[in-house]
């Protein structure tokens, strides 16, 4: 989901951001909160380490694209 957010991101450009592709990304932490949560069950700490990353990047990008476009806006 992080990668299609970047994709329709890219399409109207980097640097004006996309609000559709910062939902689209962000949302992306759903199933990665999910495997953190097998994670904790499973008591493994590799799933659990790459869900913790899957999540900080969906939120990371997803926060970044929406910013672009509010900052994109107000110029």
């Amino acid at each position: 989901m992080v990668v299609l957010g970047l994709v329709i991101a890219a399409i109207g450009g980097f640097t004006h951001g996309s609000i559709l592709g910062g939902i689209i990304a962000g949302l992306g932490a759903i199933p990665a909160c999910y495997g953190m949560w097998k994670g904790i069950q499973q008591e493994t700490q590799g799933t659990l380490a790459m869900s913790v990353g899957a999540v900080l990047l969906a939120l990371g990008v997803g926060g970044v694209l929406i910013l672009l476009r509010f900052v994109d806006w107000l110029r």
